[in-house]
């Protein structure tokens, strides 16, 4: 920075010496042309000897330019114009020097010099303009471009930017007065019509846009596009009804119009004819011809006002459509994941993302939907499989890290699962939400791994960003009271967490172990009742109720309960013991 600086300095200070110099030098000459000048003294009459030196040192000049070497190009420029002040080109390039150096004021001026001396050059009057738009002087470029555009010929291509400042001004009128001029010399064309169009607009003049696309469609009747446009244009201005005769006309020549089509579609169902709506609908979904992406953004819209039984029929249908018409394309297939996820059919929706997968979907979206999908269906290893890959390919999405982490907990593979939830917790950086979600789960990891200190840590770290977490509350407790540590925690926990959920089964079993543990027998007895009045009874549920039978002295039952628990799910390794023995072992 510092030799940039010692160049930039040095640069300037040749500049300032060397037009002190040419001043001085240029004041001389006046002296000793005097009798070379005209009588108004305006012009200097140069011989024919000075004009060959003067061309050979703008010569020079224009080499040194070239190889970017400004401040001697300058000093050549200078001494070209002590000799022939009238080389309107030098002015040009000594603008070009002074704007590279950033004072535009003496750009400024030596621009206009050389504008003064040749007012038909286009690129005087260019540099000038640009000078001006970097000093936000729209003014002054507007007026330059006028000019330029009068005096130069083949310039009227500049009638766009000329536009363009206007409309930066927020002067609308001229900016439309220069686009009639465009008319005038290029013809109608789709680019100047779509600005009016949008100046109108702004303006609030719906009827002056609406004619300039009608302009559009007579001089392009070929050109269904513009007619889409027009409609565009009238639709989101809340001209629906005047939108539907160009539609209708539109279908009528060209059957196979996808865009009218679904434009119609949604016409007649917010207008309450869904049965016409179906149509052209099933019509337009039904053609390959018609990107796929606008019949994804109307079959997501359906789904998003799911639960409604009409709709996820249609819906279902349209994605049976897409995957005919689009059977190579891994969106068709994303779009009809979606929408199984929404419908609950886990399956279809896992087989439609591993479809897309497989035909090269590469959205962090899609793996994510793969591995919660596998998740929810309990396929832990498949899971592991695809969460490891999705790694790879997205080694920063706290996501994968996750879903992943899941799997591994569920497959009891508690080594890896920590490693990747806690580089999943890193990387959710400042977003606390999500990283009280990783806590809870590393909570849950560390208890399995006997490392309790991290566990209870993770939980109250969980608990300290949302102090209502179910599965934290729910967990932490149970965890304690198996432990036999913190039960005063644990019973505030639980009895936080069933005065939340006071009909879960499983909230209400932790409960009634927490006070079974705490030697409180008969309340304990009160909550396991409840849990066996709901719908979710587990093997674990009904072997706490015969412990806490047994406890309370009524042995024979104790043991019918422990019997029952015995043919399901989720029982101790006592069980067989506590049975044969008709004891309870801890």
């Amino acid at each position: 920075m510092q030799f940039r600086a010692f160049r930039h300095i040095t640069f300037l200070l040749v500049i300032a010496v060397t037009l002190f110099s040419s001043f001085d030098a240029f004041a001389q000459r006046k002296k000793k042309n005097k009798n070379k000048r005209t009588k108004t003294e305006t012009t200097v009459v140069v011989s024919q000897e000075d004009k060959r030196k003067a061309e050979m040192y703008h010569t020079e000049a224009e080499k040194y330019y070239i190889l970017d070497d400004y401040a001697k190009s300058f000093v050549l420029y200078q001494k070209a114009l002590e000799i022939d002040p009238s080389n309107a080109t030098a002015y040009y390039r000594i603008a070009q020097i002074y704007l590279k150096g950033d004072d535009k004021e003496k750009a400024i001026f030596n621009a206009q010099r050389a504008i003064k001396l040749d007012d038909t050059n286009k690129y005087f009057y260019l540099l000038l303009a640009d000078i001006y738009t970097k000093q936000s002087n729209f003014t002054d470029a507007a007026v330059t471009y006028e000019n330029m555009i009068e005096k130069c010929k083949k310039s009227n291509e500049y009638l766009f930017e000329l536009a363009a400042i206007y409309i930066y001004q927020e002067n609308y009128d001229k900016a439309l007065s220069v686009y009639d001029r465009i008319e005038v010399k290029f013809g109608i064309n789709e680019q100047v019509i779509t600005q009016k169009q949008k100046l109108y607009l702004k303006q609030s003049k719906l009827d002056l846009a609406i004619a300039e696309g009608q302009k559009l469609i007579d001089a392009y009747p070929g050109e269904s596009r513009y007619v889409i446009m027009l409609t565009e244009i009238l639709i989101s201005n809340n001209q629906s009804e005047k939108a539907i005769p160009y539609l209708e006309e539109l279908i009528n020549k060209y059957p196979n119009n996808a865009r009218a089509l679904l434009m119609l579609a949604d016409f007649y169902r917010k207008n309450g004819n869904a049965e016409k709506s179906n149509i052209y609908l099933n019509k337009a979904f039904g053609m390959s011809e018609l990107d796929i992406q606008p019949k994804i953004q109307v079959l997501a819209g359906f789904i998003q006002k799911f639960p409604n039984e009409e709709l996820e029929r249609l819906a279902v249908n349209l994605g049976e459509k897409i995957l005919i018409a689009h059977p190579d394309d891994p969106r068709s297939f994303e779009i009809n994941g979606d929408l199984n996820m929404k419908l609950g059919k886990d399956e279809l929706a896992l087989e439609a993302y591993r479809k897309a997968l497989e035909l090269g979907a590469s959205n962090f979206n899609t793996w994510q939907s793969v591995l919660q999908m596998e998740i929810k269906l309990e396929k832990y290893d498949e899971a592991i499989k695809n969460g490891e890959q999705a790694l790879e390919l997205f080694p920063n999405q706290s996501g994968i890290c996750w879903f992943l982490g899941t799997a591994y907990l569920a497959n009891k593979n508690y080594d890896s699962a920590v490693e990747v939830l806690e580089r999943g917790k890193k990387l959710s950086n400042s977003n606390e939400e999500l990283k009280s979600y990783f806590n809870a789960q590393l909570g849950d990891v560390y208890n399995n791994l006997e490392r309790h200190k991290k566990s209870d840590e993770s939980y109250e770290s969980a608990l300290a960003y949302n102090p209502d977490n179910e599965h934290v509350l729910n967990n932490y407790s149970y965890f304690l009271s198996l432990r036999k540590e913190k039960l005063d925690l644990a019973k505030k926990m639980s009895t936080k967490l069933i005065s939340r959920s006071p009909d879960n089964s499983t909230y209400l079993d932790t409960h009634a172990w927490v006070l079974f543990v705490r030697g409180e027998y008969k309340e304990a007895k009160i909550y396991i009742e409840k849990a066996l009045d709901g719908d979710d009874i587990s093997g674990t549920i009904i072997e706490h109720y015969g412990d806490i039978l047994f406890k309370l002295g009524d042995i024979d039952s104790a043991v019918k309960q422990w019997q029952k628990a015995k043919g399901m799910d989720e029982t101790s390794e006592l069980i067989d013991k506590k049975i044969a023995n008709r004891k309870l072992y801890e």
